[in-house]
């Protein structure tokens, strides 16, 4: 005779395995996502590196690193946000989120956007175009990665990953087009474009407009995430930002160039890595609700499996022959070729700090998140200009490569103080 003890271990076992077939969807599509995404960024940077040399491939990376603060500021307020509060909600309080959201993410691309229009204009020269026309191009580039993170939010990562397909195809005659035309701006107008585009199309699949009008609304209701992960987030890319302007004002601009083909060498991996942070802060907030004791084991396994594969892709960069590099980065694959270690192992770091993070995102520690970012990004700098005035371009990949590694294991401390806390006053789940 069977007892009801013994039919719900039996019935577990199913439940577990759809529950773990369920999360690997998720995670694949994350994956295919990103690597649709970083197929366009990698093939712009390529574009640029073969075609403009290592000297107009610097002014890219210093409107490519602009970009970045901005995409943060954006998913500070508006993204991240939703991710944490809205994934795995009811349809209907999803779509007025969303909403709410995407407006957020458009208004600050227009904002900040009119600010570079007038810089760029301002400044002129060899800069000024590119910084000029990333200003068009930022409403474009901002809706359409707040269409991703909303897609995953409610775990549809097939819509996410076709938004991305579309830009990638439509980056294809844009930038034959921007080739023949010549110059950074015109490739900064062939990424920005596409990516256009590609938000248009998140409009039609998702069936919901951008409400402008409820930015306020958005921002007074979850000011109490979104202003931290507004700073958290600028820190990581302001940071970037402020090593990249620092070791271009002290080695050269080209050494800003010599940085991001190196981290190009890296782009497969960095998809990976990317794809997964798409996934994994809505998965944890998953854990968080339904079994809050295995989060910590989550996020160790997410952060040390990332760490050990970065560290075998760039095992296998050094046996990369120097004519296959050359054939991928042209003139700058000599100088980047010598930042495989040190940024290979940069890259270890962060993705081991990636899975506390993604713990931190999902228990809504925003105060313990925002103090683990600014000490990292704090390091970085320092780590980074400080190598940069000692040993040029290579001592500033080794000075970051050890502020990676070192701000890790604050994060981790982190983590473990919030799981603590956690346990002994767990929050109250907010649907609003």
């Amino acid at each position: 005779m069977t007892t009801e003890g013994e039919k719900t271990t039996a019935a577990a076992g199913p439940a577990r395995r759809t529950a773990t077939r369920a999360v690997v969807g998720r995670l694949s599509w994350g994956l295919a996502d990103q690597a649709a995404s970083s197929i366009s960024n990698f093939a712009v940077g390529i574009y640029v590196a073969r075609e403009l040399g290592l000297t107009a491939f610097g002014v890219f990376s210093l409107a490519w690193v602009t970009y970045g603060v901005v995409l943060s500021i954006s998913r500070g307020l508006a993204t991240d946000p939703l991710v944490v509060r809205f994934s795995g909600v009811p349809d209907a309080t999803w779509r007025d989120a969303v909403a709410r959201s995407s407006g957020t993410a458009l208004s600050v691309g227009a904002a900040i956007g009119a600010g570079c229009l007038a810089v760029g204009l301002a400044v002129g020269g060899a800069v000024g175009p590119a910084f000029a026309c990333l200003g068009v191009m930022l409403p474009g580039l901002l809706l359409q990665d707040a269409w991703r993170y909303a897609f995953f939010a409610t775990g549809a990562g097939r819509k996410a990953f076709m938004n991305d397909l579309v830009w990638g195809v439509a980056l294809v005659p844009a930038l034959v087009v921007a080739a023949r035309a010549g110059g950074v701006a015109a490739f900064v107008l062939a990424w920005g474009g596409s990516a256009a585009v590609a938000a248009g199309y998140g409009c039609f699949q998702s069936g919901i407009r951008p409400r402008m009008s409820g930015v306020r609304g958005w921002l007074r209701d979850h000011r109490d995430l979104g202003y931290r992960y507004l700073v958290e987030n600028v820190g990581v890319s302001g940071a970037s930002q402020l090593r990249a302007y620092g070791l271009g004002a002290i080695v050269g601009v080209s050494a800003v160039g010599v940085v991001r083909g190196a981290e190009l060498l890296l782009g497969p991996f960095m998809a990976v890595l990317m794809g997964l942070s798409l996934v994994t802060v809505a998965e944890a907030a998953r854990v968080v609700r339904q079994a809050p004791h295995r989060l910590g084991g989550f996020c160790l396994l997410l952060g040390a499996g990332q760490a050990v594969a970065a560290l075998l892709w760039g095992s296998a960069l050094l046996l990369m022959p120097d004519r296959l590099g050359a054939f991928v980065l042209g003139d700058v694959w000599s100088a980047s070729s010598a930042l495989i270690v040190p940024v290979t192992l940069g890259v270890a770091g962060a993705g081991l700090g990636t899975g506390a993070a993604a713990g931190l995102r999902a228990l809504a520690a925003a105060r313990r998140s925002l103090r683990s970012q600014l000490f990292a990004s704090t390091l970085y700098v320092i780590g980074g200009l400080g190598g940069a005035a000692v040993a040029g371009t290579v001592g500033s990949a080794w000075g970051v490569a050890a502020a990676t590694l070192g701000s890790s294991a604050v994060w981790w401390l982190h983590l473990r103080s919030a799981l603590r806390e956690h346990h002994h006053n767990p929050p109250e789940v907010r649907t609003s």
